[in-house]
C-alpha cells in the first residue's frame, strides 16, 4: 500500500492510526509539508465557506485570511498529486483560478486538474454536507455518489441559508460537522493513491 499525507486534519480524526498515512495536522503545521507523497488535503474553511461574512462580523476573522492554509494545500497537490475537499461554494475557488463544478460527474481543469461536486451525506454523514473536490496527478478519476438534493436526517450548522423556516431537523454541533464519514476518507485515499506527481 502507498503512502498518502492526509494534511490539515484532526489529528483525532478519521485518519489517525491508519497504516500508509502520514497525518499532518496544526500542530505539525502542514503548510510545512515537504512531500513526497501524494496528498488528501482538508484546509480550513471557516474564513472562506458561505458562512465566512458571520465569522468576519462575530469574531473579526477576514474573510479568505487563514494563514496560507488554502493556497499550501492547493500547491500540495498540484506538486505531490492527490486531492483537495472543501465545503461547496467555497471563496477559495474563484480567490485561486479554479472552476465551479457541475452537479455530475468530473470536470477537466484547464491546469490539468478535475473538479467535482458531491454531498458527504451520501457516504454517511448525518447532514448534505455539500463538498467540491480539486484532483491533480491523476488519470481518469473514479466515478462518485453524484446528485444533488440529499437532505440527509440533519443540518450542518445554525445558518438559514437555504433552509426553509418549517425545516425542524436537528444541527450537528461543529465537529460532528467538520467530521469525514470513514466510507468518503476512504474514496480520498483511492484517490490520492492513484496519484502520479
Amino acid at each position: 500500500m502507498s503512502t498518502v499525507a492526509a494534511i490539515f486534519v484532526d489529528p483525532k480524526g478519521c485518519y489517525a492510526g491508519l497504516p500508509g498515512v502520514e497525518l499532518w495536522d496544526e500542530a505539525r503545521d502542514a503548510r510545512n509539508y515537504p512531500g513526497p507523497h501524494p496528498v488528501v488535503a482538508h484546509p480550513p474553511c471557516s474564513r472562506w465557506c458561505r458562512l465566512a461574512g458571520l465569522v468576519e462580523a462575530r469574531w473579526g476573522h477576514k474573510r479568505g485570511e487563514d494563514g496560507g492554509c488554502f493556497e499550501s494545500a492547493l500547491e500540495s497537490v498540484r506538486r505531490w498529486g492527490g486531492v483537495l475537499e472543501h465545503p461547496a461554494y467555497t471563496d477559495a475557488w474563484a480567490r485561486y483560478g479554479l472552476p465551479d463544478p457541475g452537479y455530475t460527474g468530473w470536470q477537466s481543469t484547464i491546469c490539468s486538474g478535475w473538479v467535482t461536486y458531491v454531498e458527504q451525506g451520501r457516504y454517511g454523514h448525518p447532514a448534505k454536507k455539500a463538498t467540491w473536490l480539486y484532483a491533480h496527478g491523476i488519470g481518469d478519476p473514479p466515478p462518485l455518489r453524484w446528485g444533488i438534493g440529499h437532505t440527509g436526517t440533519h443540518l450542518v450548522s445554525w445558518s438559514t441559508i437555504n433552509v426553509s423556516k418549517d425545516d425542524i431537523r436537528p444541527r450537528v454541533g461543529k465537529r460532528a460537522a467538520a467530521a469525514t464519514p470513514i466510507e468518503f476518507r476512504d474514496v480520498l485515499l483511492e484517490i490520492a493513491r492513484s496519484a502520479t506527481p
